[in-house]
């Protein structure tokens, strides 16, 4: 059995890495969250099972998870959480991005967070730290989930279907997608933030 023929909707193992690895990749982005949700839209791109909606849904419900806990893990460990991840110097410049762009889009950056690499985790974690509006976290992270596990999901489809003969091919093609827009993504906050008058930082 190959690893896609694992991620079918028959598959026990399917449900539990579709819920566990996005919530775990908050804490730990090492994981490959985005991939195993892409994969299984490559998986699952010739069936018509409605269980394949379920592998979405605990997509979408463990990346929420993962938000959460980073934000509690911030709020309740703040000064331990803050050593352990951003102590170096370019995890004070996430963070101090993250504060920045918070105060400057809100919901937005929540939203838009999950596209940025790295940017989720320095983001969330940071609302914890600075205790952001839970309220406002909960609305932004639970769209953020929905749009990203359909998002990757349907990338992965797409590559399944056009090399339905060749699923790894077409997983290769889906990741190359993603990784392409996650890029466009990031060009597009670095030169915002070239542009940034000086002002905005003070």
């Amino acid at each position: 059995m190959s690893v896609l023929d694992s991620l079918q909707p028959g598959e026990p193992v399917s449900y539990l890495v579709a819920f566990v690895l996005p919530a775990l990749d908050a804490i730990f982005p090492v994981l490959p969250s985005e991939t195993v949700v892409v994969a299984l839209g490559v998986a699952t791109a010739g069936s018509s099972d409605p269980r394949v909606a379920l592998l979405v849904g605990l997509a979408a419900l463990g990346a929420f998870a993962g938000d959460n806990l980073s934000y509690l893990i911030g709020a309740r460990f703040g000064p331990a959480a803050e050593r352990r991840f951003f102590a170096k110097p370019k995890g004070q410049a996430a963070k101090e991005w993250a504060v920045r762009s918070l105060r400057r889009f809100g919901i937005q950056l929540i939203i838009v967070c999950r596209f940025i690499p790295g940017g989720r985790t320095a983001v969330t974690l940071t609302c914890g730290l600075t205790r952001y509006n839970y309220r406002r976290f909960l609305a932004g992270t639970a769209m953020a989930a929905v749009i990203w596990a359909l998002y990757a999901f349907l990338i992965g489809r797409l590559g399944g279907k056009v090399f339905e003969d060749k699923p790894w091919v077409g997983l290769l093609m889906a990741l190359g997608i993603v990784t392409a827009i996650s890029g466009i993504v990031e060009l597009i906050r670095r030169i915002r933030a070239r542009r940034r008058p000086p002002a905005e930082d003070a």
